[in-house]
């Protein structure tokens, strides 16, 4: 029983002057035997509870988004709704990242369950008594977002304690797929619970599937990090401008976080303006726009599939960077003038080289990162995430009603490409991700 909650984290580093060579990718046997070893059955269960809670709270968002529509049908309001969805999350994820290195992950993870979970239920009961309003669903949209806030680093930085360093390429590569198969589905899903029943009733299908994945967290052991066990700790705006100090200052990640904000930019026009080509250019309705989406969403399940299977190039960046370089042509080819059908082949392929950029970059910060700094890098992750797609619809958005939609997608796709290959010549990432783990930053 001890042994397995030993923690497989960083192996020792070689005495200086000793050659350290980084971590094979597991051979075909390895990978079969996989499902036998301990650590997996403990990252099997982690992870199975957040598909299931994030299962339930992707249904219920939809659904929230889709009451909202028809009960208002006011611009004004889903542009109120938007901002109640992602700007508590951007506010929130600087201190988050702080909390995730400065205290439990697993108990961050519940609470921030449990706070959403409790909101939801509160919300639900007053839809029951019908004395719910809109305001109040704007409430709990904000605080649903500030959950996720909360959340998302301390999973990100929880994973390394659970995954030995060879295989956190393929965990993170199968956790992606998984996402990307649960967004896919969860649009239809919320619509379909939506008609079937009133929203109380699917607000409380949210309360049991955070239950769920609350109670299958506790199932698992977690070993605490030693930088956690520190006698004392300064104040907490301290840590958060330790933080940002460390990404700046560590050339690795500084680089690798200014990559990642240009291709979220250069991604806007490709994953906002899309539906707006389809309705001009291809017509048909609701049926090619839902086509648009399902192609992507199915794409991105494929690429996080790939990368678990294949584990990539032996340099994490080259994968990185061809990933890059082959969106950014196939967003290019987005904006040819072609069949909607080769255009649906053309969105496929984005979909599945967003895969070979998203699981190596996370590895990266995994393995690289400091553990004591792991929350607060993962939680600037989160914000260029968050923040820079709609930055990018604030320069293209208004741009699509002067210039064609296709002439964006050219212009940024171009763009992507040669994105991808400065990523991929970067000295500075290169050597890095050839160093062994603990090293690269």
């Amino acid at each position: 029983m001890c042994e397995n909650n030993q923690s497989p984290g960083p192996k020792p580093i070689a005495p200086q002057g000793t050659p350290t060579i980084p971590p094979a990718q597991p051979s075909l046997w390895q990978l079969l035997r996989t499902p036998w070893a301990p650590w997996f059955r403990r990252v099997a269960m982690f992870l199975a509870g957040q598909w299931i809670s994030m299962l339930g709270s992707a249904m219920v968002q939809f659904a929230i988004i889709f009451h909202i529509t028809l009960a208002e049908r006011s611009g004004t309001v889903m542009f109120i709704a938007a901002l109640c969805n992602f700007l508590p999350q951007v506010l929130v994820s600087p201190m988050a990242g702080v909390w995730a290195d400065r205290y439990d992950r697993k108990r961050l993870i519940i609470l921030a369950d449990s706070g959403i979970a409790l909101a939801t239920l509160l919300i639900a009961v007053l839809f029951l008594l019908e004395q719910a309003s809109l305001w109040m669903v704007l409430a709990l949209s904000a605080v649903r977002a500030i959950g996720s806030g909360v959340q998302s680093p301390a999973v990100s930085a929880l994973l390394p304690q659970l995954v030995p360093e060879e295989h956190l390429l393929r965990v993170n590569g199968a956790n992606g797929s998984m996402q990307s198969l649960i967004l896919l589905l969860c649009p239809a899903l919320g619509g379909w619970l939506l008609a079937m029943g009133p929203l109380a009733a699917v607000l409380m299908l949210d309360v049991v599937t955070a239950a769920t994945g609350i109670a299958l967290l506790l199932a698992v052991p977690v070993p605490r990090p030693a930088h956690q066990d520190a006698p004392s700790r300064p104040a907490p705006w301290y840590d958060l401008a330790e933080g940002l100090r460390y990404a700046l200052r560590t050339p690795f990640v500084r680089v690798l976080l200014l990559f990642y904000a240009a291709y979220m930019f250069l991604m806007a026009p490709a994953a906002q303006l899309t539906p707006l080509l389809v309705t001009r250019t291809f017509g048909g309705g609701e049926w090619n726009l839902a086509l648009n989406e399902i192609f992507f969403s199915g794409g991105s399940l494929l690429g996080g599939l790939v990368i678990m299977l294949w584990g990539g190039f032996k340099n994490k960046v080259h994968t990185m960077g061809a990933a890059s370089a082959l969106m950014g042509a196939f967003v290019l080819a987005l904006g040819l003038p072609v069949h909607f059908t080769l255009y649906l082949a053309f969105m496929l392929l984005c979909g599945i080289s967003s895969g070979g950029l998203n699981a190596p970059a996370i590895t990266l910060l995994q393995e690289h990162v400091r553990p004591d700094m792991m929350g607060r890098v993962f939680s600037l992750v989160s914000m260029i995430a968050t923040l820079c797609l709609p930055v990018g619809m604030a320069v293209f958005g208004p741009l699509a009603d002067v210039v064609p939609v296709q002439t964006l997608l050219l212009f940024t796709g171009a763009a992507m490409v040669l994105t991808g290959g400065l990523m991929a010549a970067s000295r500075t990432l290169r050597e890095a991700a050839a160093q062994p783990n603990g090293t690269g930053a």
